[in-house]
């Protein structure tokens, strides 16, 4: 009975946390970024008083902001921008519309871009402040897969990037969102079976109406569930794996072996999240162009097992310096 109650459940959670004032509100994917920098301001500052950390705690302030804007924000939606978007639509769209990269408020991060962006906006940090960049990333390292976790469950309540067909999976959800991944044959029955329950929706130009009328009308939500095919839920795959399971791992190891060499905590980081995020997107729906056989996101985090042996290399150099 709980399994055949669980593998029919169509989601149905709102984006948006708090309406404010007509078209001013607060989304729950705003409201995951700014839990996660909250989050790694104090385990920051933690860290920083106890001198596990290379920065005071004084700091940890001006840091964090500096991060979510030249890290997080430009470099994900860079990343975002050159990783996924350009390549399907064509780089001439950047030519015909140059403000693409500033209208944020349309989506589009992408985790590699907003991790190489911290990585970039660390190096520079580091040399203005004549503090190890190694240092000054493992503490960052440490604390930021909190960041991912609530990402992560924004994605899932949000409905998107959403995993593959997960026929017989008791925990399997149907995710309104991927009936645009079905035929269009599907998409127009689907279209007219909510017509039909509920005739408001025949002014509708789009699913988005549909996909709004689902989460309130549970007679729109029963007849577009019937073209839905149940799927992974990816999102909390990777948000426990490469989120919440990973910064467990890392702060035992910063809390268990405080005077572990510097970039030791950072390598972790790079071969872990790697190693997760491949295991993670053999689950999601691939939301792009296969390279290899591999989605994207497993593609671009092979590249990440080089700055893990780069940083397991500088751990390993100086182990004995800093013991």
């Amino acid at each position: 009975m709980l399994r055949a109650v669980l593998a029919i459940y169509v989601h149905d959670l709102d984006p948006v946390a708090l309406p404010i004032y007509g078209k001013v509100m607060l989304r729950w994917y705003g409201l995951a970024y700014l839990m996660g920098f909250v989050a790694g301001f104090l385990l920051l500052r933690y860290l920083a008083k106890r001198d596990l950390w290379v920065m005071g705690p004084e700091k940890v302030g001006d840091f964090i902001a500096a991060c979510a804007l030249f890290g997080v924000f430009l470099g994900g939606r860079l990343g975002y921008l050159f990783f996924y978007q350009l390549p399907e639509k064509g780089w001439e769209t950047l030519a015909k519309d140059p403000l693409l990269p500033f209208r944020v408020w349309e989506g589009g991060m992408a985790s590699h871009g907003g991790i190489l962006g911290l990585a970039i906006f660390t190096w520079f940090y580091a040399k203005k402040r004549q503090v190890s960049w190694a240092k000054l990333a493992d503490g960052l390292c440490c604390v930021g897969p909190l960041g991912l976790f609530f990402g992560r469950m924004a994605n899932f309540i949000n409905g998107e990037l959403y995993g593959r067909v997960a026929n017989g999976v008791p925990w399997a959800v149907k995710f309104p969102l991927s009936i645009l991944d079905e035929s269009e044959e599907t998409r127009s029955a689907a279209w007219q079976a909510c017509e039909r329950v509920d005739p408001k929706l025949s002014d509708a130009t789009s699913f988005e109406p549909i996909f709004s009328a689902a989460r309130e009308n549970p007679k729109v939500s029963e007849a577009l569930a019937e073209y839905l095919q149940p799927r992974h839920p990816s999102q909390i795959y990777e948000g426990l794996l490469e989120g919440l399971f990973l910064f467990v791992i890392l702060w035992v190891v910063r809390m268990r072996f405080p005077k572990a060499p510097a970039g030791l905590i950072t390598g972790l980081f790079f071969a872990l999240y790697a190693i997760f995020r491949i295991i993670g997107e053999q689950f999601r729906e691939p939301d792009a162009a296969l390279v290899w056989m591999l989605t994207k996101g497993q593609f671009f985090s092979l590249f990440m097992f080089l700055f893990a042996a780069g940083f397991f290399a500088h751990a390993w150099k100086n182990r004995k310096v800093e013991a």
